[in-house]
C-alpha cells in the first residue's frame, strides 16, 4: 500500500489479504465490468496481490453470467502478480438462478460447478504454500 497515513482500517484489510491463502472474489457484472469499489479495493493494495491465488465468481442478470467481468478482473490481477485461478464460477441469470434465500435451482449442477472450482481455488492455495516452503 502506498497511502503515507493509512486508516486503521485500511491496515486491518492489508493485513487480512497478506495473511491469506488465497482470496475468492465475488462479484456482480456492472455494465460489463465490475464495481467500482471492488476496482478501488483491489487497487488500493499491490505487495499483498503478488503471488496471491485468487479465484474469481460472477454473477448477472444475463446469459453470459458475468463472464466480461472475469476477463477485466483478472487482467487487473494478472498486471499485479496475483495467481488468477483459470477456473471460474460465473452464474447467469442470477434473478432465475437462486430462490430468496439463496438455494440454487439446480442444486445438482450449482453445486458441481462449485465444488470444481473451490478444489481449484484449493490447489492453488496448496501450491503456493508448497513452493514458499522450498524457498
Amino acid at each position: 500500500m502506498y497511502q503515507e497515513k493509512p486508516l486503521p482500517e485500511l491496515l486491518e484489510y492489508s493485513r487480512k489479504i497478506k495473511e491469506a491463502d488465497g482470496v475468492l472474489i465475488v462479484t456482480p457484472e456492472y455494465n460489463g465490468g465490475y464495481p467500482a469499489s471492488l476496482k478501488n479495493a483491489i487497487d488500493v493494495l499491490y505487495p499483498e496481490w503478488q503471488r496471491k491465488p485468487v479465484a474469481i465468481s460472477t454473477c448477472s442478470d444475463g446469459n453470459f453470467g458475468g463472464s466480461q467481468v472475469i476477463t477485466s478482473i483478472q487482467f487487473v490481477l494478472w498486471k499485479m502478480h496475483a495467481l488468477t485461478v483459470p477456473a471460474m464460477f460465473p452464474n447467469p441469470n442470477v434473478d432465475n438462478a437462486y430462490d430468496d434465500q439463496g438455494n440454487p435451482a439446480d442444486k445438482v449442477g450449482t453445486e458441481k460447478r462449485a465444488l470444481y472450482f473451490l478444489k481449484e481455488l484449493l490447489w492453488y492455495m496448496e501450491a503456493k504454500c508448497r513452493m514458499e516452503d522450498q524457498v
